[in-house]
């Protein structure tokens, strides 16, 4: 407890986020890979010569090298240091919402595997399986363990257990649903399966209620700008495609036509990153607006 005397407890939040931020880049570039994300140490992939503790310094690191490995020279990507801030900005953000509470620590959890599948779309074009279940487990038992505490009875722990289930088979079949209607609409796959994994993964974390409002964020954003960047590709300057997100050696952009695939699950991620900041307000908000109306 002295630490928090003198260092103020945020600037320790943002410490820890920018380091899972590192793993989450060594996650990101090994399991695709089929690498193990513990062993070996960090390396230059180049000249393979091992990172001193001082280079792998989050953020810090990247800046004190100038972006280029102390041996070989080589240009280290400028995405490495971008997400560990990244991280550290959520992980401050939810810390100063949910203060010191078990919800923190679970949404710190649930952000960091959001990002991590994230990434790994935009490079691959795949939600490998290992992180969507290990992502919907752990959210299910985490909503046991808030059903527990937080209600003190068998009954909390009973109705969370099932809030996580419901949520986990609606995202499931809903976007399975959607890839089948697609498919028939359009004559070929219109979603990938990994993008219901990560629904139903969203759904045990956030509920059913929740799921539907970062499900409809992101294909409201998947859409908007996905339609934006394929009307500045055709009538404008293709200089102005808008890049998704930087690359490990290039930037990947979004489709410049349209039939053309992009990654879904960025987009479904920063839905459930909305939701969770923002759900409550938004469905106050649209209650609110439909009796209203009614």
């Amino acid at each position: 407890m002295d630490i928090l005397m003198v260092v103020p407890p945020s600037l320790i939040v943002f410490a820890l986020g920018a380091s899972i931020g590192s793993f989450i880049n060594v996650v990101v570039y090994r399991l695709p890979n089929g690498l193990s994300i513990l062993w070996p140490p960090s390396r230059c992939p180049r000249c393979l010569n091992r990172l001193k503790p001082y280079d792998n310094l989050p953020i810090l690191g990247w800046l004190l090298l100038r972006g280029r490995c102390r041996y070989c020279k080589s240009k280290i990507s400028s995405r490495y240091p971008v997400i560990e801030a990244v991280t550290a900005v959520l992980f401050v953000l939810i810390f100063l919402i949910f203060k010191f509470s078990l919800l923190t620590i679970g949404y710190w959890a649930f952000c960091s595997w959001l990002l991590a599948l994230s990434l790994i779309d935009l490079d691959t074009m795949t939600l490998p399986n290992t992180l969507t279940q290990s992502g919907l487990m752990l959210g299910i038992f985490f909503q046991m363990v808030v059903g527990f505490v937080s209600e003190g009875s068998l009954v909390g722990f009973a109705r969370h257990t099932m809030t996580a289930i419901v949520g986990a088979v609606l995202g499931l079949w809903l976007f399975n649903a959607i890839a089948t209607v697609g498919s028939i609409v359009f004559g070929k796959a219109a979603m990938g399966g990994g993008d219901a994994k990560l629904a139903a993964m969203m759904g045990a974390w956030l509920g059913w209620k929740y799921l539907l409002i970062a499900g409809f964020i992101a294909c409201l954003v998947g859409a908007l700008i996905g339609g934006v960047t394929i009307m500045l590709a055709r009538y404008g300057n293709h200089a102005l495609v808008l890049p998704v997100m930087i690359h490990r050696e290039r930037l990947r952009v979004l489709p410049q036509k349209w039939g053309q695939k992009m990654p879904f699950g960025p987009f479904l991620a920063l839905g459930a990153v909305m939701t969770l900041f923002g759900g409550k307000a938004i469905l106050f908000t649209y209650i609110q607006f439909f009796f209203k109306i009614s």
